[in-house]
């Protein structure tokens, strides 16, 4: 190989690995991408801000402790072998009211009454609520009242499965990610713990439960996009991408909450809550929870979007801005048709007890959804469905823009005069509707 063809060989390759990622370069260039960068930094800046004022102190949670315990809410839990099961007659029968209980006699493996024998209470069959199927040896988990020294069955003891089951999802991460399933891990660890360490105690510390989870999504994005994939310009893309659309389902969700006036009580975690944290707004909980849910998806689209448009430019340099635009729209296009499918079902897959007691209701198709456990996931899915739709046109817009940077003009490859010989046209209104089928 000459020189010179060595030269255009290394010319060719030289760009299309580095306009995969973009450059940060083109980033002070744009005025367009220099602008949402400044963004970009006020919005982290004010998330630092908002986590330092709205940081939990424990207040609220020790005010909360009391209160559960004054109502009998707060119980010890052990765990336990059942030793024996036996079904009798009701202590509290009477002739002509007879009733069938089970009763279990369970070794608890720590508390107060470590290795003894003791009695939980009893079952009552056939009053409307199955008794709990256990047998001699089974492991369960147990209620311990200390004011009264009451024990009580609580649930089977089945986190020895859970740990099988997450050793087995981390092996496959592992296996088939390596280091990028790895940092996936890790980002979801982090989700974790904002979750637990910093939502739910500030919540209930009485701070604006949309407040709260706006400032957790945004450091959850931050934090899993860039851990995950990299401190990139493209991630830079997708995290922008990320947040504006979560802007949106934000103004869109509580818009419609606030119309359809949702109350946060209609389910029975909602009616507990606010008898143990009177200072928690539940229609706000319920909203902040519709921002948690939303950017999980979000994430998901925004990150396929600027890996489609990069991978795109980096199989074909020569693509422009707008032929980028057009097929990465293209390629989300059928990706959000199956992403808001899957988020229906997804609603509708959890909701199977509820669906099928209104349907014993005979109630109409327009009472079903306007009952808030129903109208809640409806509002939910389409204001999310509609955040998903948005963030596709916005994150291939800035791909296509950031990645297209040193591309010959557009005009080359897409002509007015003939754009039936055009295999890149433009975008277009019409490429968001469903291909057509023809008879």
């Amino acid at each position: 190989m000459s020189q010179a063809d060595a030269a255009k060989s290394h010319a060719h390759a030289g760009p299309h690995s580095h306009d995969m990622e973009g450059t940060w370069q083109q980033w002070m260039v744009n005025p367009i991408l220099r602008a949402l960068l400044v963004v970009l930094f006020l919005a982290a800046i004010s998330t630092v801000v908002g986590l330092i004022v709205v940081w939990p102190d424990g207040s609220g949670r020790t005010a909360i402790d009391e209160d559960a315990a004054a109502l009998g809410l707060r119980s010890e839990r052990y765990e336990a072998t059942v030793d024996s099961v036996f079904e009798d007659k009701c202590g509290f029968s009477s002739e002509g009211n007879e009733w069938d209980c089970r009763s279990i006699i369970a070794v608890p493996a720590e508390g107060p009454d470590t290795g003894a024998l003791i009695g939980l209470s009893d079952f009552v069959i056939g009053a409307g609520l199955p008794a709990p199927d256990v047998e001699p040896g089974d492991q369960i988990i147990i209620d311990y009242e200390p004011t009264t020294q009451f024990y009580s069955y609580a649930d089977h003891d089945r986190r020895w499965p859970l740990l099988l089951l997450t050793a087995l999802f981390i092996a496959v991460v592992v296996l088939l990610g390596r280091l990028r399933g790895v940092l996936a891990l890790a980002s979801m660890v982090i989700t974790v713990i904002v979750l637990v360490a910093f939502v739910a105690p500030s919540v209930l510390d009485g701070n604006d439960p949309v407040v709260v989870s706006v400032l957790a999504a945004s450091v959850i994005a931050f934090c899993s996009l860039y851990l995950t994939h990299g401190v990139t310009p493209t991630t830079t893309v997708a995290l922008i991408g990320t947040l504006l659309a979560l802007l949106l389902t934000l103004a869109l969700s509580a818009l419609f909450f606030a119309l359809t006036k949702f109350t946060g009580l209609a389910t029975e975690e909602g009616l507990v809550v606010p008898i143990v944290a009177d200072n928690i707004n539940m229609a706000s909980l319920l909203l902040g929870g519709a921002m948690i849910g939303a950017l999980g998806a979000l994430d998901d689209v925004t990150v396929t979007q600027v890996a489609t448009v990069a991978e795109l430019r980096a199989q074909n340099p020569e693509l422009g801005r707008n032929q980028l635009f057009s097929s990465g729209i293209r390629v989300g296009r059928e990706h959000i048709a199956a992403t808001v499918n899957t988020l229906l079902l997804a609603y509708a897959g959890v909701s199977m007890p509820l669906l099928l007691l209104f349907v014993i209701s005979d109630q109409s198709l327009a009472m079903i959804a306007n009952s808030e456990l129903v109208a809640v996931e409806i509002v939910r899915t389409l204001c999310g469905s509609m955040g998903l739709i948005a963030a596709v046109p916005i994150t291939t817009w800035l791909t296509a823009m950031l990645v297209a940077a040193g591309a010959p003009s557009d005009q080359q490859h897409v002509t007015d005069s003939d754009p039936a010989t055009d295999d890149h046209p433009l975008a277009r209104w019409e490429d968001f509707a469903p291909n057509e089928i023809d008879g």
